[in-house]
């Protein structure tokens, strides 16, 4: 067991903060000692170093508690989120700071702001919230399954709405019999699985892209590249939004 001040000075958190994390019920210590000091255990520890990660990924701490305390919470899969996080953050600064070296070196200030460009970062931690089980789209979700919903009935249908995307994929994602589609896929989410908010379908456009079962699955249902159309014509959607 480890004392407040002995925490602090391991984790570089600071004594009035553990505090804080104590009285908002985001990290209680293990036990009181007998003169009423706070005692940390190493799993109160291991809390901790979440906490932090979720911190430098700039989560508010409600979110973190929520994401914490979950029935669904897996702390193996939300190291492997937060990692995808970090080196999509890493990126950026990256990218930022070849930016401010190129302004530095030519002397002339550039118009371009794509550096400054965070949407991947936050669809990211958008569907990132949703999966680690912390959002009313996660709950609902749940239910359902808990309800005795049919799978596999329903991967039928969700692509069965990607084959009529596929065979659109000629098209402008822009153009509005693709938009069609894509209303009626997010529709078809929020009835058969969750809430699917602008936000959460943006997210979801970015993990049909990048995921590669999702995107072997969608390109099987629609053909080549239809997972990528897919996600072009979402963005276009949210872009619209």
């Amino acid at each position: 067991m480890r004392t407040v001040k002995e925490v602090s000075r391991l984790t570089g958190v600071s004594v009035r903060t553990l505090h804080h994390y104590d009285a908002i019920g985001l990290l209680k210590p293990a036990a009181l000692s007998p003169a009423g000091y706070r005692l940390y255990d190493d799993a109160a520890l291991r809390r901790l170093q979440s906490i932090l990660l979720f911190r430098q990924l700039q989560f508010p701490l409600k979110e973190i508690r929520e994401i914490l305390d979950s029935p669904g919470f897996d702390p193996c899969q939300a190291l492997e989120r937060q990692i995808r996080l970090l080196e999509l953050q890493r990126r950026q600064l990256t990218r930022l700071i070849r930016f401010a070296r190129s302004i530095r070196e030519k002397g002339v200030w550039n118009m371009s702001f794509d550096a400054f460009d965070q949407r991947e970062l936050e669809q990211y931690k958008a569907e990132a919230r949703a999966r680690w089980g912390a959002t009313e789209a996660y709950r609902a979700w749940e239910q359902r399954e808990q309800a005795g919903a049919d799978p596999a009935a329903e991967a039928d249908q969700l692509m069965a709405h990607f084959a009529r995307l596929g065979a659109l994929r000629h098209l402008p994602p822009e153009d509005g019999r693709v938009q069609c589609q894509v209303q009626a896929l997010q529709q078809w989410i929020t009835d058969h699985c969750y809430p699917c908010t602008d936000e959460i379908l943006c997210s979801l456009g970015q993990m049909y892209a990048e995921d590669a079962r999702f995107r072997r699955k969608i390109d099987d249902a629609g053909g080549p590249g239809t997972a990528k159309f897919a996600a072009r014509a979402i963005a276009a959607r949210c872009g619209g939004a």
